[in-house]
């Protein structure tokens, strides 16, 4: 009975909540001084869009914010309903760098895409990530809810598909829908959310359970895990879940598939462990294990598509768990986050260096976002929300 397949839902988070400390993840972590940072000064009208501009750049690692003597000034002014005009000068000459009028869907998101492009002006980063949108689940006590919003809690949508529980929503490239499972029926199921219409539609229900559902990179596959035919093992399908491939096939528990940027393989959790194993995303192919030797645990993989040669992934260290990078140019894993208590399911954001995990603490979970390079971490889910977790990232 498909009950009894239950237990496949709780890998990804497998092990019990570590013991609390009596600390807390708040705020804004403290690094090291200045290091490598570039100083801007940040202003903007109405002050509104300035404060949000402030609070974009103090987020980002690469930044500190100064109210004078700035290696750069970044104004930001609203000249339309959805237009910010950015204007970029330099030191306390206020020599001109560069000017840019930019438009977007609201005057915040023309505000968010602005800043972007000021990142592209003012580092060494090929792109900014702050014109971004969120997918998570929101738990406020009366059942869970998948929103999206903004990078920074803006704009936040109520999406439908309240249930008493709902598992991994995930963008489709083109940003048009998201893909979940849901119990919504009294089973897990896949469903596919049309964010315009707002419609939802079952896309897998087989016996067993129905999980990890996720678009390939061009937006024409989904990889999932099924245990249909007694085990949970990976398969992919069409976009109209038909046209189902079995792709792996062994007795080992398997979650969390996640595609390499370029669509033609697969990186998943699987038992003894569990540990992260990449395959061809073609059936008849053998996976292999992905050595690292962080940890005894990992899992909860996500392949940068905007760096291949990383994946980020959760790992048990010590008494908790936290976030680890592993680099293929290197072949070494990193351990990157310093959570007091658990950093989980984290999501590469459009830099390739920055990302947004799960903060799981007593009784809480929020949304922070994460510099691998400097390690400033930052809560961006508004505590009316609730708890926070499983985001996922989408930008055009």
């Amino acid at each position: 009975m498909r009950i009894r397949h239950l237990f496949l839902l709780l890998l990804p988070l497998a092990g019990a909540v570590p013991a609390l400390a009596d600390n807390s993840h708040t705020g804004v972590v403290s690094i090291d001084a200045d290091r490598n940072l570039t100083s801007v000064k940040v202003t903007g009208s109405p002050n509104e869009l300035g404060s949000l501009a402030q609070r974009a750049f103090g987020a980002h690692g690469a930044y500190r914010l100064a109210a004078a003597d700035a290696a750069y000034n970044l104004n930001f002014t609203l000249v339309g309903p959805a237009q910010v005009r950015v204007d970029i000068t330099r030191g306390s000459a206020g020599l001109p760098v560069f000017s840019e009028t930019v438009g977007g869907t609201s005057s915040r998101n023309a505000l968010l895409r602005a800043a972007d492009v000021a990142v592209t002006h003012t580092s060494k980063e090929r792109r900014g990530f702050f014109a971004g949108k969120l997918a998570f689940i929101s738990d406020r006590g009366a059942g869970m809810e998948i929103m999206t919003s903004d990078l920074f809690g803006g704009e936040v949508v109520d999406q439908p598909g309240v249930s008493r529980q709902i598992l991994s929503p995930r963008w489709s490239p083109d940003g048009r829908k998201l893909i979940f499972t849901s119990f919504r029926n009294g089973f897990p199921d896949i469903f596919v959310l049309d964010l315009a219409t707002r419609q939802l539609r079952l896309l897998v229900s087989v016996q067993g359970t129905n999980t990890g559902g996720r678009f390939s990179p061009d937006g024409g596959r989904i990889a999932m895990v099924l245990s249909g035919e007694g085990n949970s093992e990976i398969y992919v399908s069409n976009t109209e879940g038909r046209m189902i491939s079995r792709l792996t096939r062994n007795p080992a528990v398997k979650a969390s598939p996640c595609w390499s940027p370029d669509g033609t393989r697969l990186v998943f959790t699987s038992e003894p462990g569990p540990q992260l194993y990449i395959m061809p995303a073609a059936a008849g192919a053998f996976p292999q294990r992905l050595t690292s030797s962080i940890s005894r645990y990992c899992a909860e993989p996500d392949w940068c598509r905007w760096d291949p040669s990383k994946i980020a992934f959760t790992v048990a260290q010590g008494r908790g768990y936290q976030i680890a990078v592993y680099d293929f140019s290197t072949g070494r894993a990193e351990t990157v986050s310093q959570a007091p208590l658990d950093a989980i399911e984290p999501c590469w954001l459009a830099d390739g260096r920055h990302l947004i995990y799960t903060a799981r603490e007593a009784n809480q979970r929020r949304l922070i976002l994460f510099d691998t390079e400097t390690k400033r971490a930052t809560p961006v889910s508004p505590s009316a929300l609730g708890k926070c977790s499983q985001a996922s990232y989408w930008i055009q």
